[in-house]
């Protein structure tokens, strides 16, 4: 099943007022039953390998600039999903993320039904708030898409 670049459906304002960057990615799941908690934590929790050995070298590399390196946790550690703090939940939606000085980040996972199957849409918004924010989202965007693409592919297997 491949993983499509779609436009985002949500409402940007809603999720986070004045967001300068938002995408969405989406993938086929057929007709399983799964609910936006589940497939948040397939993703996050479970995705492949690669993505806890980079998301440990970010951590390195922004602890000297004092940017937030969330402890680690799966979704028994309070109501996290991986490293993400829920913020709002419902059975087909579940948003995640933080604030931080240099940036906000919500992670927004839907399960929707279409008219042939289901899908999940993975959406990120980022508001930046200075200097380092807009440099560190210009570095890691590359890496932003091969991993939100990665974790929808693996979900969908």
């Amino acid at each position: 099943m491949s993983v499509t670049e779609i436009a985002p459906s949500v409402d940007r304002e809603a999720l986070l007022p004045g967001a300068q960057f938002i995408d969405a990615y989406c993938v086929p799941i057929g007709s399983r039953a799964l609910d936006a908690r589940q497939a948040a934590t397939r993703m996050i929790e479970h995705g492949p390998g690669w993505i806890d050995a980079l998301m440990r070298l970010r951590n390195l590399v922004v602890t000297p600039f004092g940017l937030k390196t969330p402890a680690p946790g799966g979704s028994a550690a309070g109501d996290r999903i991986g490293v993400f703090p829920v913020l709002d939940e419902a059975p087909h939606r579940i948003v995640a993320g933080f604030d931080d000085h240099h940036l906000d980040f919500r992670v927004v996972i839907d399960v929707e039904d279409g008219p042939a199957e289901r899908r999940v849409v993975a959406t990120t918004l980022v508001l930046t708030h200075n200097w380092l924010g807009r440099t560190y989202l210009a570095t890691i965007m590359p890496f932003h898409r091969l991993v939100v693409r990665a974790m929808l592919q693996q979900l969908a297997r």
